[in-house]
């Protein structure tokens, strides 16, 4: 008897083409996934259980990536928005559902990449605040469908279309009140965006920072190279601290450039718990300041130090890991490729009267071995990488040093993950990891891992 064949396998879909799909699950990264007869297509703005009718953005042969123009059936998850914001993607799930599915993720990474067992997978823990949290953002400069200048965020799979922001609610109201400032004088002045097509005009972007302990402000607008009045600008803007950067730089980034005080400090200063920081304009501060304190708790807990220990803080940034360890350790050594940051951790153990805590300017990849061999060992190492994690030679750079233990402040399971089973590999046991949610109603998981040899 022939046998029956099998059904073909649908064409894989084109750009441009629109699907209707149903969402399984959630990415990591926060794109819903929806299969084609096998085939993965993640959806931009679908949620479990959602029909959705998809525009599709790229194809490859294993998977599609499309955006969803309309929700056919909401799935059993949906809630309505609280504001119309590209940046807070998950507020369409309730909070105690963010807070499954990031924790579910975690799992997910260290056990399906990382191939990792044995270890204690703790609770997450939630957000104090589930709006207004953040302490910095990023604002982008555009044409409005007027031609009016607006100011906003880039709206999700549009690079050179911008959303604007009358109420962004991930920032405080105070912190609102100084872009619409910023935002009317240069209305008023006949200012030009910056054409993301053209790479022509001037206004890039807006980054307003907040002391959330101490009150003060911080703006800084980015332009291409040009004139403005910038003195008028500062009498304008009611913040501490006032700043011009200009970039010739054909990318978006608030890095680099040269950048002038227009009037108050160069620096904003915060406080984590009973420690204070200045901070510079493009220095690197936990961008949720209650949750950090939980976060750099954690830290402190799984380090579990007893006060005879040396420390290296690795991504050191202005010091606030290794000054928070500093008072339990004999000493602490802080490493950090962002001079300027360096420079802000040095000026914080000295405003915070830490005599035991040390910080130097290098790449981990080649400096780690001198300053072994300089400083001596490590009992314990602290790592808070950026986002794609540790290199493989940053892994055996620490693998030489050989610390008891390694406590790694990860905010990418996904890279935690490998980096976690290469140390495994290399005689270290993950023992536990403990998931902390600084990022409500986006899909940003934070953890912190504790190895030991």
């Amino acid at each position: 008897m022939a046998s029956t064949p099998s059904a073909p396998r649908s064409a894989r879909p084109h750009r441009g083409q629109e699907l209707e799909l149903t969402v399984d699950t959630l990415a990591y990264g926060g794109n819903g996934v929806a299969r084609m007869d096998g085939y993965v297509v993640f959806v931009a703005g679908g949620m479990p259980g959602d029909r959705v009718r998809a525009e599709v953005g790229k194809a490859k042969r294993a998977y599609a990536e499309a955006r969803a123009v309309e929700i056919l059936e909401p799935g059993p998850d949906r809630i309505d928005p609280v504001a119309d914001h590209p940046g807070a993607a998950w507020q369409v799930l309730p909070y105690e559902r963010q807070l499954e599915v990031k924790q579910a993720q975690v799992a997910d990474a260290l056990t399906r990449i990382g191939k990792l067992e044995g270890f204690e997978l703790e609770p997450i823990v939630p957000a104090v605040a589930q709006w207004r949290y953040r302490n910095k953002l990023e604002y982008s400069f555009g044409t409005g469908e007027g031609g009016e200048l607006v100011c906003g965020f880039h709206a999700p799979g549009r690079w050179n279309e911008i959303v604007p922001m009358t109420d962004c609610r991930l920032a405080s109201e105070r912190g609102n009140e100084l872009r619409e400032q910023v935002l009317a004088w240069c209305r008023e002045q006949g200012l030009g965006a910056w054409d993301r097509r053209t790479h022509t005009g001037f206004l890039r972007n807006l980054v307003v920072r907040e002391g959330r302990a101490t009150g003060q402000f911080q703006v800084r607008l980015i332009t291409s190279p040009g004139e403005m009045d910038a003195e008028r600008l500062a009498g304008v803007v009611e913040a501490d601290g006032v700043l011009w950067t200009q970039t010739a730089s054909l990318g978006e980034s608030s890095a680099g450039g040269s950048t002038r005080l227009l009037s108050g400090s160069p620096q904003l200063m915060d406080d984590l718990g009973e420690l204070r920081f200045l901070i510079s304009p493009e220095a690197f501060f936990q961008t949720n300041t209650e949750m950090a304190s939980v976060l750099y708790g954690a830290a402190t807990e799984f380090a579990a130090l007893r006060g005879v220990e040396r420390v290296y803080d690795l991504y050191c940034g202005i010091g606030t890991i290794a000054l928070s360890l500093a008072a339990r350790a004999r000493e602490v050594i802080g490493v950090e490729l962002v001079e300027p940051a360096v420079a802000d951790a040095i000026e914080n153990a000295r405003l915070n009267e830490v005599s035991n805590a040390s910080f130097f300017a290098g790449d981990i990849r080649t400096s780690m071995r001198e300053l072994v061999e300089e400083a001596g060992k490590p009992d314990v190492c602290v790592i808070d990488p950026p986002r794609a994690g540790l290199s493989a030679k940053v892994v055996r750079r620490i693998i030489e040093a050989g610390p008891e233990r390694i406590v790694y402040v990860s905010c990418n399971p996904t890279t935690l993950a490998p980096n976690a089973a290469q140390l495994v590999e290399a005689g270290w046991t993950l023992k536990r990891v403990r998931p902390v949610d600084l990022f409500p109603q986006t899909p940003h998981i934070e953890s912190v891992a504790l190895l030991e040899r």
